[in-house]
């Protein structure tokens, strides 16, 4: 009897084992006939994205030019050499930042440091409104993320007496004003020091040291008025240039280096949080241009011309002037600006972007070297150094472009190289994004049905 319950067993176990592997072959079967019948097709159900274009900016395509002098060099300085050079397709600003949008990154700053501290002080009576340590599904969170959704009631007297250390101390007000102390507002930030790992011989190596945690104090200097033109009234522009309504749209000044750069990595999160909250791919980084696609894109496709609307000339055929800067042996009124002007004044290039000569200069992203143009790559040239403690003062040099409001016509000129320290601001130069495409061609993009 025994035996015969073994076999039985045994028959049943067989049995079992031919019903999964047919269930095993099946499923094989069926999942090749579901997707590719046995050929290579790639990963399926991938994200369908169309790139389009980011508001207020302008696309660049892609292309070739001469880079360098289209005139002679006044100054003989021999810092630049005509060469070509290949760009890549890309999207810049049409105009440079203006007060009112570097306004929405300070104001993002104070409000999060303000929610941080409603969160801390309300964690511990139980009321954390201001933020999240835990996440739909119920897990925690550390460190905890901002809840942007309720309003700061500012005129509040328990958020006042929370966020008075966001406040100038009494006894250095002006007129009794209860005023933000600026220097309080610091936004930190990481970055990738992608040179750096590419350059590393050990890839088993921690990527921690590749990220790099920088500090930033995000306020303009609104005194560069007054700092940079000695014996001259401009205390009306630094006490109301950067908060005053009339002066929303025009551009941000008073912005050092490290401040713009800062300005991009805040604007890249910033789109990139939106794109996550609605479960598509992160848009491409937004960056300062380099000293390449900053010529590339001011010439507007006109080749061997000393200004972004072409030359030789600063006026039109009616005799007006084309932008903004210092004509006729300092009579600055001529083009209609005393200082600076509201973008988008005068005509744009044939790219559509407004301003590339005078107004304010523009930072770039690239640090200054006077053989830069030597030893650069003709395939969009980028020379960048991060600045190391200790360094001399000429390792802290970046590249400037454009010219500005205070500056002659040869400062105007597309291939003029000028550089400043990158912890300086001034009152003559603020600044512009760009943002890379991803793709040879906007048709690239198109192929796709999602729009951010």
């Amino acid at each position: 009897m025994i035996w015969l319950i073994q076999a039985r067993a045994t028959k049943m176990i067989i049995t079992m084992k031919k019903l999964v592997y047919i269930l095993l072959i099946a499923a094989l079967f069926i999942s090749c006939d579901r997707s590719s019948r046995g050929h290579l097709t790639g990963v399926q159900d991938r994200p369908r994205f169309e790139y389009a274009d980011p508001p207020g900016m302008v696309f660049i395509p892609m292309g070739s030019f001469i880079m360098g002098p289209s005139d002679e060099d006044v100054i003989y300085s021999q810092t630049s050499i005509n060469r070509t050079i290949s760009i890549p397709a890309f999207y810049m600003d049409e105009t440079e930042i203006t007060n009112n949008q570097y306004r929405e990154f300070v104001y993002w700053v104070r409000d999060s440091i303000a929610r941080s501290w409603l969160y801390l002080a309300g964690h511990q009576e139980g009321r954390d409104e201001f933020g999240f340590d835990e996440d739909e599904f119920g897990n925690p969170i550390d460190p905890p993320t901002l809840n942007w959704r309720p309003r700061i009631r500012w005129n509040d007297q328990e958020v006042m007496e929370i966020l008075e250390y966001l406040y100038i101390p009494e006894q250095e007000r002006f007129f009794r004003r209860r005023e933000i102390n600026t220097d309080t507002l610091q936004y930190i930030f990481q970055r990738i020091d992608w040179r750096a790992a590419a350059q590393l011989s050990n890839r088993n190596a921690s990527r921690a040291q590749f990220v790099k945690t920088d500090t930033v104090a995000v306020y303009p200097d609104t005194l560069v008025w007054i700092r940079d033109f000695t014996y001259t009234y401009n205390e009306p522009m630094a006490t109301s240039y950067f908060w005053h309504p009339t002066y929303d749209h025009y551009p941000v000044v008073g912005v050092n280096w490290k401040q713009a750069r800062a300005f991009t990595v805040w604007r890249t999160n910033l789109l990139n949080s939106y794109l996550a909250s609605r479960n598509r791919p992160f848009a491409m980084d937004f960056l300062l241009p380099s000293e390449a696609e900053w010529e590339y894109a001011a010439r507007g496709g006109l080749s061997n011309n000393p200004y972004p609307w072409g030359g030789p000339y600063t006026r039109n055929s009616e005799g007006c002037f084309l932008a903004n800067f210092k004509p006729l042996r300092g009579n600055y009124v001529a083009d209609g600006g005393y200082q600076t002007v509201i973008v988008a004044h005068y005509p744009p290039n044939d790219y559509g972007l407004y301003d590339m000569a005078g107004n304010v200069a523009e930072w770039t992203r690239n640090a200054y070297d006077e053989s830069s143009y030597y030893i650069g790559h003709d395939m969009n040239p980028d020379y960048q150094y991060e600045v190391q403690p200790g360094d001399p003062p000429s390792m802290r040099r970046k590249v400037v472009r454009g010219g500005s409001w205070k500056d002659v016509a040869y400062y105007l000129q597309v291939s003029t190289r000028t550089y400043e320290y990158q912890d300086t601001a001034k009152s003559y130069i603020g600044f512009r994004c760009m943002q890379t495409f991803p793709g040879r061609d906007r048709a690239d993009g198109r192929r796709a049905s999602n729009v951010y």
